[in-house]
């Protein structure tokens, strides 16, 4: 059985920083591209950034460009985003996405809160 698991959110104040860990099972992590996605209340799920499996395409949303860093360590089926100076704007609901067209998975999210 596939499972993604998200860790590593919390509460933190503007200008702090967290790494969310991505934990996979069941599938060949090698394999597939990894994605940070968020969805704020209210809003659509949006891309963060993304990760080809073998890590040499990666892509941020303009938003996070030189705040947040992809990585993944195939060995230990992680992957991981690194968020830095974080903002309130970057409160939402973090999620981890896997895929190898045509199969996607999505871990259940971690919940990451900016606010001074």
């Amino acid at each position: 059985q596939v499972q993604l698991v998200e860790s590593g959110g919390g509460l933190v104040q503007p200008g702090e920083s967290l790494r969310l860990s991505c934990a996979a099972s069941g599938v060949t992590f090698s394999s597939y591209a990894m994605s940070w996605y968020r969805q704020a209340p209210g809003k659509e799920r949006e891309l963060v950034a993304r990760m080809s499996s073998a890590g040499g395409r990666i892509d941020y949303a303009e938003a996070v460009k030189g705040r947040f860093t992809i990585s993944r360590d195939n060995a230990k089926n992680t992957a991981y985003l690194q968020m830095n100076n974080l903002k309130p704007e970057d409160t939402a609901v973090y999620y981890c996405n896997a895929a190898a067209w045509p199969k996607a998975y999505w871990g259940q999210g971690t919940q990451v809160t900016v606010s001074s």
